[in-house]
């Protein structure tokens, strides 16, 4: 404990550990994210999966990682190489940044553990979060590829679409929260979390979530039985695993903020009456907030095993003439609640 408050009064060298620590856990957390979906397809087909490397398959991940690190990387013809290689950066580095925003736990002081906390951090960390579009659209139109480009141009108009829902989603919440600041949205909800609050708005952002991540039923950029392999056809090697890593770290980072929104966070009902020390308390959060992400994980992993990709025009109707429609009525609801019944305050 010594140590600790040594390390806070130097504030560059407190902030560098914060930003050493969040990496640590974005990047140690997506090898086990690929082990953990691999082993629940497994489960969920009747097979065994990655059991043979290391215990229980545990360094499956990384003997995959040391095969694509030495497999031959090249560039197609006629490509723009500058975009090409940057594409699959920019679809992985979103989900890391955006979950530096987060916070993962608190002492019993208040005082919020995470590398950063800013009053519009909810609106930074989505606008971060979805510049991966960017990057899997630049794979597609730099590959000089039709099928990655229709990858690309697929991608571009489900996010647009979802962001939609997910906008109306997230201006809900500020109505029924007040705020925009993620640790004062979890401290609001330290006796009844939002989705009981208010479960239509946790749907909506389930669903338009699972686009963003681009996972099934709605991973249309992908696509393998209709477009060879979509945005990432021409990728080899690591650059293609950057495209497979920002996806998961992507998946960590949106459970990380279903979690921090409608879930209570670090929380759970009357936690503050606990007979809990400062740190015995912040250790009780994390552990708390890690339960719920994995949690949240494996439903949208169940989820993918599950569901059969919807088509095409079928999404696109869902989004636009369904969901966007029903997101709208949701807002008016509640602020009609909000004013006339005196719901959702304090």
């Amino acid at each position: 404990m010594e140590y600790l408050q040594v390390l806070r009064t130097n504030e560059v060298l407190y902030t560098a550990v914060k930003m050493l620590v969040a990496l640590g856990i974005s990047m140690g957390t997506v090898p086990m994210l690929v082990w953990m979906e691999r082993r629940s397809a497994a489960r969920f087909q009747r097979r065994k999966g990655p059991n043979r490397v290391g215990p229980f398959g545990l360094l499956q991940s990384i003997a995959d990682s040391i095969k694509l690190f030495f497999k031959e990387d090249f560039f197609p013809r006629n490509t723009d190489k500058a975009i090409f290689l940057l594409a699959p950066i920019l679809t992985f580095m979103p989900g890391v940044v955006s979950f530096g925003l987060i916070s993962v736990s608190a002492t019993k002081s208040g005082e919020l553990l995470g590398l950063t906390n800013i009053n519009m951090g909810l609106l930074v960390m989505l606008a971060i979060s979805s510049l991966a579009a960017y990057g899997i659209a630049f794979a597609g139109w730099s590959s000089n590829n039709q099928y990655s480009l229709l990858g690309g141009v697929r991608s571009s108009a489900q996010i647009i679409s979802n962001e939609v829902i997910m906008g109306l989603s997230v201006v809900t919440l500020l109505l029924m929260t007040s705020s925009l600041n993620l640790g004062d949205i979890v401290k609001q909800q330290h006796t009844w979390w939002n989705i009981v609050r208010w479960p239509p708005t946790f749907f909506l952002f389930l669903i338009a979530a699972f686009a963003e991540t681009n996972r099934a039923p709605f991973d249309n950029p992908e696509a393998e039985q209709e477009l060879v392999g979509g945005y990432h056809t021409e990728y080899t090697g690591m650059r293609y695993a950057w495209f497979m890593l920002g996806e998961y770290a992507g998946l960590w980072t949106m459970c990380s903020i279903i979690t921090t929104l409608f879930l209570g966070g670090w929380t759970f009902p009357f936690m503050d009456r606990l007979p809990l020390g400062e740190w015995s308390y912040a250790a009780l959060g994390f552990v708390v907030f890690v339960t719920k992400v994995v949690a949240l994980v494996f439903f949208f992993m169940w989820v993918r095993w599950t569901l059969p990709r919807m088509r095409w025009d079928q999404l696109m109707r869902l989004g636009w003439k369904t969901l966007i429609p029903v997101s709208l009525a949701n807002l008016v609801i509640v602020a009609l609640l909000m004013e006339y019944a005196g719901l959702f305050r304090g």
